[in-house]
């Protein structure tokens, strides 16, 4: 799926909608509901919510247009931003002006971003959140660098066995016979 621009300025809203204490999503958490949403429903649902670019960061990865896309909200009217001072570090606290319009999301995809909304802001802090986003994936790219999609298969890396040949040979011959 392509980027939809207007599709992951509405999550990005719809996210900050759903978490009714603002204390709970600071700027490295949305960026991680964000990421895992996009890539559980890649898994799952064969394609992301968003499709948005995400490049590695030092906390992890960040979406390449989070922070236009927030300034857009802040200046419709949509989102409030508030810098904080959270145990001697500087956080991010957003709090949702307007109800946005998930109309263009599914009905998976939206409970997916539940889940991710809850497993994050219930259980995580930014800090634990981040060291799950340190993977296989994320050792072989650079800061700045893109992190696909795919990248979510790395946590399965393994041995590849007779059985895997033989799935790849049925693949390829059916190819071949189209």
């Amino acid at each position: 799926m392509p980027y939809n621009r207007e599709k992951f300025k509405t999550l990005v809203h719809y996210i900050c909608s759903r978490v009714d204490d603002p204390t709970r999503l600071g700027a490295t958490k949305l960026n991680k509901v964000l990421w895992f949403s996009d890539l559980l429903t890649y898994l799952n649902l064969n394609a992301p919510v968003t499709g948005a670019r995400y490049v590695k960061r030092q906390f992890g990865p960040v979406p390449a247009a989070i922070m236009p896309v927030i300034e857009e909200l802040k200046a419709e009217g949509a989102l409030a931003v508030r810098d904080v001072e959270y145990f001697g570090k500087p956080k991010r606290e957003f709090f949702a002006l307007t109800v946005p319009d998930i109309s263009a999301f599914s009905s998976k995809e939206i409970s997916t971003v539940d889940g991710v909304i809850e497993a994050i802001c219930d259980t995580h802090t930014a800090a634990s959140i981040s060291d799950l986003t340190h993977n296989e994936a994320w050792d072989m790219a650079e800061i700045g660098e893109d992190l696909p999609f795919f990248t979510v298969f790395s946590a399965r890396i393994g041995e590849i066995d007779e059985s895997d040949i033989a799935w790849a040979d049925g693949e390829i011959a059916k190819q071949m016979a189209a």
